[in-house]
Order: structure tokens, then C-alpha cells, then sequence
């Protein structure tokens, strides 16, 4: 239990500005990029199917921030520090998952210091945590239960009375498990810093016809609507439409103009009132 006096962040020492190239800090750009890498060697060996990145992608499209790219990579430390740099420095945020364990094979703290040539040190605070858990739950502690008390040189520690535990984060990087129940927790806790307010709006087309029957209006319409994704997908055992064709983008006026383009370009009969 955390005592109600906790703060929400707290930081270890020498913490510094996101930067890119020459140390001039870095513009977000008027729509937020991310990335995600993924890490663990169960992941690329499909022992465990990944879950985090369609959790992941819902929150950002909701937050108003594209998710562009997902790498998925060994636990490796130089291979997490190479993919780590490289996502970095061409996204707004980057968001990691997995090996923050206590084994052998969780590194990812280990790469993400490297990535930043940073030290790895021992955070009191989540140590105290550690070690108030298991005395609580009477169990022993081990030198491996520590090792999750191991964090970056200079990054902060976000949390909430709700959930404790905290989340790594350096600069634009934010590090988090990959067990997707408490990844999906602790992303929730990072909505609010994350939101400034720029929420996509999205509104979907149903039709019985084809991708190919289709295929042109689409393209006349991402021509004509620009600024809008558009999307389509087809349903490959659903019986009550063939296609669905979405349309997002932040103007909702826009978005809404874009698929009453659609349904007026199609025949009435082949169009399908549904809720998905």
C-alpha cells in the first residue's frame, strides 16, 4: 500500500531535455508520431502471442497520436539499444515492451541505458516498493526481485496511488512490461500526460460490394479529402457486409464529408446499416 502522501513522479537525479541531433531540442510536430518496439525472444519464437500493440494503437488513435511503426526485437542489449536510437530520433514518442522482469533474459533496461549512454542504477524508491510487497505477502526476496528496482540514470518514475508500480520514462521514451494486463494498467495511467486534446474522429462505410468494385471511388476520394485516412478492409467471413471503409482524421466535419461521398457514390441497395 502506498501511503497517501506519495507523489504521483518522482525522479531520479540528472534528469534532461528530448533531444535530436546537436542537443537543439526536439519540435513535436502538429501530429504526434509513434513508435513501438516490442522485445523478447518469446515474441519472435511464437511461444507468446503479442498483444500490446492493437492495446497500444487504440489509446493513441483515441489520444490523437499516430502510431507509425512497430519493431520487434531479440533481448539483446546492443540490438534494443540500435532499434531503441533509431526509433527515437524519428518519432515524437517511442514505447517499449517487455524484459523488465527479474531474469536472466530481461535486459530491456540494460539496452535503453545503453541507447541514451547512460548509467544503470539502483532507484530506492522502487526498491522500497519491492521490498513492501513482499513482506506483505510474506514471501522471500531474492537479489533477482531487486534487479526491477534497476532503472536509468536521469529518468522519471510515473505512477498513481491506484497502481504503484512506476514507468520508466527518458525523454520520449517510455518503458513498459510486456505482460499485457499490467501493460495495459500502466498505459492507462499515462493517458493524461499524453493527451493534449487532439483526438482523431473516425467514421466507418459498410457495403456489400467489393474491394475491386470500389477500388477507384476510393482513390478519387483520398484525392479529394486530403487529410483524411482512408481505409479498407474486407470481412472475410462476416455475412452482413463485404467491406468496411473507414475514414479518420482529426476535422470531424471532414471526416463526415468523406463518407457521405462514399455513400452517395454508391448504389443505395449495395450500402449496409451496421454497427461494428
Amino acid at each position: 500500500m502506498v501511503p497517501p502522501e506519495a507523489p504521483s513522479h518522482f525522479e531520479v537525479p540528472e534528469t534532461g531535455l528530448r533531444t535530436i541531433d546537436h542537443g537543439m531540442p526536439r519540435l513535436m510536430s502538429v501530429e504526434r508520431k509513434a513508435a513501438m518496439l516490442v522485445i523478447g525472444n518469446e515474441v519472435l519464437t511464437g511461444k507468446v502471442e503479442e498483444k500490446n500493440v492493437a492495446v497500444l494503437a487504440r489509446v493513441l488513435f483515441e489520444l490523437g497520436i499516430a502510431l507509425r511503426r512497430v519493431v520487434v526485437c531479440v533481448d539483446e542489449i546492443d540490438v534494443i539499444a540500435r532499434d531503441l536510437n533509431e526509433l527515437r530520433e524519428t518519432h515524437d514518442l517511442v514505447f517499449t515492451s517487455g524484459g523488465v522482469g527479474p531474469t536472466h533474459d530481461d535486459v530491456t533496461v540494460d539496452g535503453v541505458a545503453a541507447a541514451f549512454g547512460r548509467q544503470v542504477v539502483r532507484s530506492q524508491e522502487v526498491e522500497k516498493l519491492i521490498r513492501r510487497y513482499h513482506e506483505a505477502k510474506g514471501e522471500p526476496l531474492t537479489d533477482a526481485h531487486l534487479r526491477m528496482a534497476n532503472v536509468v540514470e536521469g529518468c522519471r518514475l510515473v505512477r498513481e496511488a491506484a497502481l504503484p508500480w512506476p514507468t520508466l520514462v527518458l525523454e520520449n521514451v517510455y518503458v513498459l512490461p510486456g505482460v499485457p494486463q499490467i501493460f495495459e494498467m500502466k498505459l492507462a495511467v499515462l493517458k493524461d500526460e499524453l493527451d493534449e486534446g487532439d483526438a482523431f474522429t473516425s467514421e466507418a462505410v459498410y457495403t456489400q460490394l467489393d474491394e475491386g468494385s470500389i477500388a477507384e471511388t476510393l482513390h478519387d476520394l483520398t484525392r479529394d479529402f486530403p487529410g483524411v485516412l482512408i481505409g479498407s478492409y474486407l470481412a472475410f467471413r462476416e455475412t452482413a457486409y463485404r467491406v468496411k471503409v473507414t475514414f479518420d482524421g482529426r476535422d470531424a466535419e471532414r471526416v463526415h464529408a468523406a463518407a457521405e461521398a462514399l455513400r452517395k457514390a454508391l448504389p443505395a441497395e449495395s450500402l449496409v446499416d451496421y454497427e461494428g
